[in-house]
């Protein structure tokens, strides 16, 4: 026997959960997802409901805000290159100082907490203050974005790992691990790339990766303005050149790449069949 439940009761049922799922003095961190708020979780958006404050990031899709409630403070501490509305340990003072006045608190980060996103080192300042905390994973901005333009991350034909990579420069140039970079049968992802895009290239190039390598870099990953540039890595820089993508975006590299076009033109055919 199917008992159906009346759409009000779900309603309720959602609220009443909502109140419960964050207690006064606590901080959850939140992850909003890849960009699309209709891709942030059922669990988050509860989180969202019981909100006495919100501490966002300039990733965190601001349509999400929507689902605190009339009285939640909203505040903004959102980061670009070299410019921080407030610098990472601030963040972390507020976050504890908001908990101690008994705040719920949700600190809301674009794509997952633990992805890139500096969560362990604010769990770890919560911990030692002995404030309690929980998390609200996300979908991370490689699932989602690949997803949304139409890339397997994986393969079984030429795709059996995945590797993700910060791509920050600093002052002694790229850090990251070159070698894991050049493994191959994998795809490699890097955050936060956009502007060493054509360093990267050329580094992987010069160490043995060949040039014919797909690449794509995509901008607003699962959003209606979403901006894809496909090429190789011997073209990468100049294709770039002449596109106007916006900061940040994210560089998918391997032959699951290539897979894109196939895939589409699959959708198309049994979309025009049904």
């Amino acid at each position: 026997m199917t008992t159906v439940i009346p759409f009000d009761s779900k309603v309720r049922a959602v609220k009443a959960a909502a109140r419960q799922s964050l207690q006064p003095g606590e901080v959850c961190l939140l992850g909003a997802g890849p960009g699309d708020p209709d891709l942030m979780t059922i669990k988050g958006m509860r989180a969202l409901q019981a909100a006495d404050v919100v501490v966002y990031d300039r990733l965190a899709n601001p349509e999400l805000l929507d689902f605190t409630g009339q009285d939640c403070e909203k505040i903004y501490v959102g980061k670009r290159k070299d410019r921080h509305s407030l610098p990472q340990g601030q963040i972390c003072d507020l976050l504890v100082a908001l908990a101690r006045c008994g705040k719920k608190v949700v600190r809301l980060k674009g794509g997952d907490p633990f992805i890139f996103g500096r969560g362990g080192e604010e769990i770890d300042v919560l911990e030692a203050n002995n404030i309690p905390w929980q998390v609200i994973p996300g979908i991370t901005a490689a699932t989602g974005c690949a997803a949304s333009t139409g890339i397997p991350l994986t393969h079984r034909d030429c795709a059996h790992a995945l590797t993700f990579i910060t791509a920050h420069r600093r002052d002694t140039g790229l850090t990251f691990n070159w070698e894991l970079a050049l493994q191959k049968d994998q795809t490699v992802v890097f955050y936060m790339g956009l502007s060493v895009v054509a360093e990267i290239a050329e580094g992987l190039i010069a160490r043995g990766k060949s040039a014919a390598t797909p690449i794509a870099v995509i901008a607003n990953g699962t959003r209606q303005e979403q901006q894809v540039v496909v090429s190789t890595l011997a073209g990468i820089g100049k294709a770039l050149a002449s596109s106007d993508l916006p900061s940040p975006a994210l560089i998918v590299m391997g032959e699951v790449v290539a897979l894109r076009g196939q895939l589409q033109a699959v959708v198309e055919q049994i979309g025009a069949a049904v």
